[in-house]
């Protein structure tokens, strides 16, 4: 069966998180962990849907560290989107314009969610359907964002090519994120192709595998 759903990464800021469109073929899209750092790299990514013509209507946060809300006031301000993410990360977006003085970078507070997301919640636009997976572990809240029908997942930073997310952090657990990973995205298909908060996409199949936190 034909895909339904084309994803498109962008990598943004001095933290360089991707941020991910995906695109419906009604013309609708969502972005996922939108991190445009200035106005410049918001140009560039509502360029981009511009010339695609897509209509942004969902904004998601696999977790609310500052790298992945960087671009959450600009949805807001230009289309008029607040982001949906799990409540226990509420924390991280209070403190994202303190974390960012830590790095040596400003931003202005971000915006109030939409609403919050719970384990296993559906989210629909056009016609995708993903289910939201709570992998706590790098935040209390983090999630990802299962498309079981295109066969990927979104997996923020629990998940990467060759490694896992920091634990160190405050709300972050190294066993808990170990045990979510395990449960949650391991449990997966093992064809499922992850794309993750930073770096490249892999393959559930190759992180059972291969990743040394777990071979």
């Amino acid at each position: 069966m034909e895909n339904k759903m084309v994803i498109h990464k962008f990598v943004f800021s001095p933290i360089e998180v991707n941020t991910y469109v995906i695109e419906d073929t009604s013309g609708e899209c969502a972005v996922i962990d939108c991190g445009c750092y200035d106005e410049a790299e918001f140009q560039q990514l509502d360029h981009f849907m511009n010339e695609k013509k897509l209509r942004p209507v969902l904004l998601l946060n696999t977790h609310c560290h500052l790298d992945h809300i960087f671009g959450n006031r600009f949805m807001l301000e230009k289309h008029n989107l607040r982001s949906w993410y799990h409540e226990f990360d509420e924390m991280n977006r209070k403190l994202a314009v303190s974390h960012a003085g830590l790095f040596g970078l400003a931003m202005d507070d971000p915006p109030e969610p939409e609403g919050y997301l719970t384990d296993n919640e559906i989210v629909k636009f056009g016609t995708i359907v993903l289910q939201t997976l709570l992998v706590p572990g790098h935040t209390a809240g983090g999630v990802a964002f299962w498309c079981e029908k295109e066969g990927c997942v979104f997996t923020g930073d629990a998940l990467f090519a060759g490694s896992i997310g920091r634990s160190d952090l405050p709300g972050g657990d190294h066993p808990t994120l170990i045990r979510s990973i395990k449960t949650r995205l391991f449990t997966l298909p093992p064809e499922t192709v992850v794309y993750p908060g930073h770096g490249d996409k892999t393959v559930i199949s190759t992180e059972m595998r291969y990743n040394p936190y777990f071979s």
